[in-house]
Formats: structure tokens, C-alpha cells, sequence
């Protein structure tokens, strides 16, 4: 509460030890989508409740004493106690706002400036948000991406799944996550730009489309989403190979 309240209020000065906080604060600027996706990757990066801060090394390329590339936010509980971290959670550590046992988050629009086929939109992204990318969905689609309709977890590792792209990506890059998430945002970010940069221009056709045939509207954002579900799932696959090529023995 504290971390995302601070991050867009931080005008306030409010303490993370407080007891009770503001049911809700005006933020010191507007918050965009790029500004949402950035609240929900957070990890309490470079604050005193960042679970990495203490995990340093000498970095012999420098000299100096820094955090290990190899410390990452997303160690499982057994790795916590390994390393004697203890957080707000006790031996869970700290509760970040983005976590690595994420299924899928979601980012939702609601703009009622708009008719629903189009005001109406949720961005959704797998596993980590950190190390993941959100795609729109319409809520006036008829379908989605096969890889999105696949079952992920609960029928074992399959390359057909949405979710098990992005959750290899993760697991992946938080064995080096120093080194790795510069990798993966390299691919993600510019991604991510692009799709809010397209949403002006997608959703101004679409309102053309509407007029003269809803049907057709329907169909043309169907498509975007698929279109860019299964873009966004084939980078994945060739991300998480570039990754393990790339850090070959380096964890």
C-alpha cells in the first residue's frame, strides 16, 4: 500500500512504517499506462525493502562493492531462509508488488466516453509482470490467441501455452536477474511502447469501422488482439532461447 501510494503521490512524504494510510491519494501527475505497467513491475528497487540490497559482491571489473547479479527479487521461500533474509513477512521477506508465482495480472480501462466495444479494455500479461509484457484484449473480441486458450500449470510444461513462455522467461531471468532483465526489457519495453503508441490509431479505426459495421469492428480488434497475442508468445519462446544461450554457465 504504502509502495504504490508513494510511487505516485510521493509529494506526501508518507512512512512506510505508518499504521494507517490514506484510503486513496491524488496523484502528483496523471498516471499513464506506461506508469501502471511500471507500478505493478515494481520490487521496492532502491529503497531500504529491496530483499536483494544485502546480497553484494566485488565486482572485479570495478572494484566496487555492488549487489550480485545473481541476487534477484524472485527467490522462493526456502532460498529466503538460505540467504537469512527476513522482511515485513518474516522469513517470506517483503511483498513486492510484482511476484514470481503471478498466474496472469491484469490492467483494466474503462472509458465510458467511449462505446463499449471499444472503451472497454484489459490488458493482460503472464507470470511475472516484471519480466512479462500486457496485451489488449477488447471486451467486444470473439476470440483470443490459440496460445492463450492453451492450459498452462495444470497439464504440464507445454510449448503450445502462453503461460509457460512467459514463465520461462521468468524463471529463467531470475537466475541472473541482474544481468538478465536488462535483456528481457530490451525486448519487452519497446514492445509494450508500441502497443500504447497503436492505440490511438487501432481504436480511431475501429470507431470508423463501428459506425458502418459493428460486425466488422468486432472482427478488426479481434484480430489486433490475436495478432498481437501470438507475436508477443513467439518472442517469448526466442527470448527464453536467447537467454539460455547467452548466460550458458553463468548460473
Amino acid at each position: 500500500e504504502w509502495r504504490v501510494f508513494d510511487l505516485v503521490a510521493p509529494s506526501l512524504g508518507l512512512h512506510p512504517d505508518s499504521e494507517n494510510y490514506p484510503f486513496s491519494v491524488k496523484p502528483d501527475t496523471l498516471i499513464t499506462m506506461p506508469k501502471m505497467v511500471e507500478l505493478f513491475q515494481d520490487w521496492y528497487q532502491d529503497t531500504d525493502f529491496d530483499i536483494v540490497k544485502n546480497i553484494k559482491w566485488e565486482n572485479p571489473k570495478t572494484g566496487k562493492y555492488e549487489i550480485s547479479p545473481l541476487a534477484n527479487p524472485w527467490m522462493p521461500y526456502d532460498m529466503l531462509s538460505l540467504f537469512k533474509i527476513n522482511g515485513g513477512w518474516g522469513w517470506r521477506g517483503e511483498r513486492q508488488i510484482a511476484r514470481w508465482y503471478t498466474m496472469y495480472a491484469t490492467i483494466t480501462q474503462s472509458r465510458d466516453w467511449l462505446p463499449d466495444e471499444v472503451g472497454g479494455v484489459v490488458w493482460l500479461a503472464f507470470d511475472n509482470v516484471a519480466s512479462s509484457i500486457y496485451v489488449p484484449l477488447y471486451c467486444s473480441i470473439t476470440d483470443v490467441a490459440k496460445p492463450y486458450k492453451t492450459p498452462g500449470r495444470t497439464k504440464g510444461f507445454n510449448r503450445e501455452s502462453a503461460w509457460w513462455a512467459f514463465n520461462r522467461v521468468g524463471t529463467l531471468s531470475a537466475q541472473r536477474w541482474g544481468d538478465m532483465h536488462k535483456d528481457v526489457w530490451a525486448v519487452w519495453k519497446p514492445m509494450q511502447q508500441e502497443l500504447f503508441v497503436n492505440q490511438k490509431k487501432i481504436e480511431s479505426e475501429a470507431l470508423k469501422l463501428l459506425k458502418k459495421n459493428p460486425k466488422k469492428a468486432r472482427q478488426y480488434l479481434t484480430d489486433y488482439s490475436i495478432d498481437w497475442g501470438n507475436k508477443v508468445v513467439d518472442r517469448a519462446w526466442k527470448l527464453g532461447d536467447e537467454l539460455w544461450t547467452k548466460y550458458d554457465e553463468k548460473w
